[in-house]
């Protein structure tokens, strides 16, 4: 499996760069937040937890951490590479995965539902689908509705790192072309990707396409959804 930049997705800066873009060295720098805390709240103790879009981790290790069982699922081999010995990994597209099981949970996060083509919108959403059991639950992280308004913008991740939304320029059908620039004192990053902005209206209407439904949002700013399938 070759790993070919998509179409409008692009990255800069020292090692590896996977299909969409991100640099490996910086996603294994960038700080994991609260989201351990908000997955861990909001599902069972010990829960199956199918990650897609897994990285180098981030979040694989804290809730392997916190009991979970995590099977960890990403389409660059140089991301899986930093998981750790002793999880399951499976280097596979997000939206052609179909391993024939299903999962106390199915977590898409990083964003991922903003794919600015519909297509793979609806293959990420209907893996999802696919892959969460009967009473399980589909946690869905997106972005704040005025993601793509409030820019440019800039965020401390370190004592002397920033992550800036440089840009957010329209292309054409609802999609923009986002830019981010990662720097550190011992060197400078950057991201392009398609990013499709998703009112709540939007987001809900996608996700009834994959017959999902929205059972609550999990955080003040909405970004983070807890999601059920429609039996």
């Amino acid at each position: 499996m070759a790993d070919e930049r998509r179409e409008g997705y692009d990255g800069t800066g020292e090692g590896a760069i996977t299909p969409d873009g991100c640099a490996v060295e910086v996603w294994s720098r960038l700080p994991v937040g609260d989201a351990p805390d908000v997955i861990e709240a909001a599902v069972p103790p010990g829960a199956r937890i199918l990650e897609l879009g897994c990285g180098v981790g981030r979040m694989t290790h804290p809730l392997t951490d916190r009991g979970f069982t995590v099977t960890a699922v990403d389409e660059s081999a140089e991301m899986l590479a930093r998981i750790r010995p002793g999880v399951r990994t499976v280097r596979s597209p997000i939206e052609e995965l179909d391993l024939g099981e299903r999962f106390d949970v199915v977590m898409l996060a990083s964003f991922l539902v903003h794919a600015g083509d519909v297509t793979v919108r609806r293959g990420l959403l209907e893996t999802c689908r696919r892959h969460v059991g009967e009473d399980g639950c589909v946690l869905v992280q997106r972005e704040g509705e005025d993601w793509h308004r409030n820019v440019p913008r800039e965020n401390r991740i370190g004592p002397d790192a920033w992550s800036r939304l440089v840009s957010a320029t329209p292309v054409g059908d609802g999609v923009d072309s986002v830019r981010f620039e990662y720097t550190f004192p011992d060197g400078t990053w950057t991201q392009t990707f398609l990013s499709r902005p998703l009112d709540t209206e939007a987001f809900e209407q996608a996700l009834a396409e994959a017959d999902l439904v929205v059972e609550r949002y999990l955080t003040a700013d909405r970004t983070w959804v807890r999601a059920r399938p429609v039996l």
